[in-house]
Parts: C-alpha cells; structure tokens; sequence
C-alpha cells in the first residue's frame, strides 16, 4: 500500500468515527466539538481531492463559525438541560433513524458509485469560456459568472438568517446591542491576542480577497476572517457590538446584495441579459462584487455569531 492511499484511508476512517461518536454521544457540548473536528477532516478531505476553495469554505464555515454558533447555543442550553428531565425516544424510534439513514447513505452511495466513467462534467465548458471573464479561478467564474444567480440568493439568505435570529429578541430590546458585554482584562492573554492578530488577519483577508480571482480565496474566506478579527476584538472586550439599529451597520449588511443587484440589471442594456458582463469588464465588475460581498458577509457572520440583542443600546 502506497503512502497516499494510507493517508486516504486513513482519513476516511477517522471521518466516519468523528461522525458516529458526534451523533452517539449524549452531552451536547461533546457533539457541537466533534462536529466541528468534523467539518476540520472535511476541509482535510477537500485538499486530499484538490479543492482548495472547497476546503477553505469548509474549514471557514462549516467547522469555524457553525461550530462556535453551536457551541454558544450548547452554553445557553446546558442550565436547561440540567434541570429539565429530557424525554428520550424509545428503542423503536432509534432504530426506525438508524435504519433511515442507513437507507439515505446506501443510496447515495449507488448514484455515486454507479455514475459513468468518466463522470458527466461542466469542466470543459467552464475552460472553453473562462478566458471571457478575465478570471484564472473556475471557482470564481463559476460563481460569480456562470452560476451569478445563484451565488445571489446566497448572500441574500445570509441576511435574512440574520433577521431571523434578531426576530428572537424581547420587543423591549428590539436595535439594542447583540451578545453580552464583554469586559476588559488589561494584561490578559486574549486581550494580548485582540490586539496582536487583528492587524494581520485584516492582511491576511485583504490578500485572500485578492487573490480569490486567479487563485483559491475569495469572498467568503477573506469575510470570514473579517468576522473572526471583530469578533476576537469584542469578545476581549477592546470594544463593544455596536447597536443594531445603527444605520452604517445597516447598510454594510445589504451593500453586498445591492451591488450585486446593480450590477446585475446594468447588464440587462449593456450585455443583454440580466448578470452579463459587458465584455473586457467582467472581472473588474467581479471583483466590485466581490469587495462588496466581503464587507456584508463579513458583518453578517460577526453579528449570527453574536446573536440576537440582548441589551439596550445605551447599555
């Protein structure tokens, strides 16, 4: 057996025993950890496979900010879970899932396993029309070009995820300031951290943005990172989460989807469809896009991480 086969299989493996200990284990916080171990292997997965956007979004989104937003409601729910007697299902409901989902992964398993060899693909055209974007990325293309729509209603979603979680907010509390208030401890090794990293992870963004139109990166990464530095910078207490009401906040939340917007109708007389790009501007327009997006994701995942206002706004 060859090294890389072993370092495959053994990965495949560790993914599948991360997977059943998260959904066999009884404390919630335990699961909420070893799903985000396994969004981590998942991300390892991807570069085994060469996807490096696909790893970066992973390791970003999937075992970053979901596992610490499952990770603060596993904290909110644990006084609750120690005095409220929770009803486990019977032996009969555990294993009609059990076989359910068993059901679910064999056949999956057979569509992937009986797709033609070689797999039916897009590639070829992505690299036939690639050059009329001005891009070196596919992912990039794909997203912002050939796919635009659908990359769109995304950031759209995003924004309205946000509104769902203020939704959960007392009526007196309604544009007050999201999460608690995080106190200061001067010599404190976080707060050390906050002002230390938050100058390079903005770097490190910037450069991942760039990037993002020849190279793996883009704008989910690059905001992302954004959001962990304004995160690590509140949660040390240099500084406090604005008020929600704020009208800049606001607006920073729906710049990404109104220029996108813009964009997209502008193409209408100038491209002659809806999201064209009138040629030898495709990639400037991307990356105006782009730059945009960054900002309101960026802000949007700050603020789902922080959840929904807890305080006023003089508080």
């Amino acid at each position: 057996m060859n090294m890389p086969l072993l370092v495959d299989g053994s990965l495949v493996v560790l993914i599948l025993a991360v997977a059943i200990w998260t959904i066999a284990v009884r404390d919630s916080f335990a699961a909420v950890v070893g799903y985000a171990i396994y969004g981590l292997m998942l991300a390892l997965a991807w570069v085994r496979l060469a996807a490096i956007d696909a790893a970066l979004t992973e390791a970003a989104i999937g075992g970053g900010l979901t596992g610490v937003l499952l990770i603060r409601a596993a904290v909110r729910l644990r006084p609750t879970e120690s005095v409220v007697a929770v009803e486990t299902p019977g032996r009969f409901v555990k294993a009609l899932a059990a076989v359910l989902a068993g059901t679910v992964s064999a056949a999956l398993a057979v569509v992937v396993l009986s797709f033609p060899v070689p797999a039916p693909t897009l590639a070829p055209q992505v690299a036939g029309h690639i050059a009329s974007t001005g891009l070196g990325n596919a992912v990039t293309a794909v997203l912002l070009a050939f796919r635009a729509t659908d990359t769109l209603l995304e950031a759209v979603v995003l924004v309205f995820a946000l509104i769902a979680v203020w939704s959960l907010a007392p009526d007196r509390l309604w544009g007050g300031r999201p999460g608690p208030r995080y106190h200061l401890e001067a010599n404190g090794m976080l707060a050390y951290l906050a002002r230390l990293l938050p100058p390079l992870g903005i770097i490190v963004a910037i450069y991942v943005f760039w990037v993002g139109a020849d190279l793996p990166g883009g704008k989910f990464q690059a905001g992302t990172l954004l959001a962990a530095m304004w995160l690590l910078a509140i949660m040390a207490g240099l500084t406090d989460a604005p008020p929600v009401s704020r009208g800049w906040l606001r607006v920073a939340l729906v710049t990404g989807s109104v220029v996108f917007l813009a964009i997209g109708f502008a193409g209408v007389p100038l491209a002659g469809a809806f999201l064209a790009y009138p040629a030898g501007y495709g990639k400037p327009l991307i990356l105006v896009i782009e730059a945009a997006s960054m900002l309101s994701i960026a802000v949007t995942l700050a603020l789902l991480v922080l959840g929904p206002p807890e305080r006023s706004a003089q508080q």
